[in-house]
C-alpha cells in the first residue's frame, strides 16, 4: 500500500494548541505532519475496529461455551440428507 495513489483528502478543525501539539509530535519524530498525522489516525482506526470485531465473555461465560464445545457430537435428523441435496448457490 506504499506506493498506492493518494488522492483522497480528510479535513480536520483543530484549536491551535492541538495543531501545535501535532505539528510538535511530527518534527520530534522527524515526520511531516500529514505522514505523522495519517499513522496515528490509521493506528487508532485499525484498534476500534479491532476491538468490535473481538468476542468479549466473562469466565463464566467462556467456561460455559467450552464445555459446550466438549461436548460429544449428537446427530442432526436429515442432514445427511440435506448434505447430500446440490447446493442452492451453485450454477
Amino acid at each position: 500500500m506504499a506506493n498506492a495513489t493518494k488522492s483522497d483528502r480528510l479535513e480536520l478543525r483543530l484549536t491551535s494548541d492541538q495543531k501545535s501539539e501535532i505539528e510538535q509530535a511530527a518534527a520530534l519524530s522527524g515526520r511531516t505532519v500529514t505522514d505523522f498525522s495519517v499513522s496515528v489516525l490509521v493506528r487508532e482506526a485499525e484498534e476500534v475496529i479491532r476491538f468490535e470485531r473481538e468476542l468479549h465473555l466473562s469466565k463464566k461465560s467462556w467456561d460455559a461455551f467450552n464445555e459446550i464445545l466438549d461436548r460429544p457430537a449428537k446427530p442432526v435428523s436429515g442432514l445427511a440428507d440435506l448434505l447430500k441435496r446440490p447446493s442452492v448457490f451453485s450454477d
